[in-house]
């Protein structure tokens, strides 16, 4: 899919053979950490989520070109470092990232509450707040963030109507009308 800028994104990768991304706690960081040096300067985060084996992003892209060379820059960084330190070779992901155009109101309410509802869809906890490699968190704290955090809630029409919204569970399915 053609990435253009001012356009919001859903986008997402597994591991290869759906394998493993992250292999243990400090991977998660220096994810975010090495998205936040090589692409977050070229977009806005809206919502993220990283699972064990796969990661997800709602963005709006602010630069094309130099978000499509952010990209590759932060895949390749850390798919390096992976390899190296856990003694890897070949591909860490399953092909090229993909992206899914998000095009209107009521996908950007759905597409939020699907990422954050992964963890707990996986069943790898019993509650939203408890998965600590998400945003969701974000949106219930006071802390500095750089999520576009007043936009997203917006959306929602405020904290209540994003809380309201994340008891739904948003299952694939609902979400291919929009794909």
């Amino acid at each position: 899919m053609k990435i253009n800028s001012n356009t919001c994104y859903h986008l997402y990768n597994r591991g290869n053979n759906k394998d493993l991304i992250f292999f243990d706690d400090k991977n998660y960081g220096y994810f975010l950490n090495q998205f936040k040096k090589h692409v977050l300067p070229f977009c806005e985060v809206f919502a993220y989520c990283l699972m064990p084996n796969h990661f997800h992003f709602f963005i709006r892209v602010t630069n094309k070109d130099l978000f499509e060379r952010g990209l590759k820059d932060f895949f390749i960084s850390f798919s390096k470092a992976i390899n190296k330190k856990y003694n890897r070779v070949g591909s860490l992901f399953q092909g090229r990232y993909k992206v899914s155009e998000i095009t209107s109101n009521s996908y950007f309410t759905k597409i939020i509450t699907y990422i954050h509802q992964n963890p707990f869809v996986a069943k790898l906890v019993q509650t939203l707040g408890e998965y600590k490699c998400s945003s969701y968190n974000a949106y219930l704290s006071d802390k500095e963030t750089v999520l576009s955090k007043k936009e997203v809630l917006e959306w929602f029409g405020g904290i209540d109507g994003f809380l309201n919204n994340h008891k739904i569970i948003v299952k694939d399915d609902s979400l291919n009308e929009y794909l």
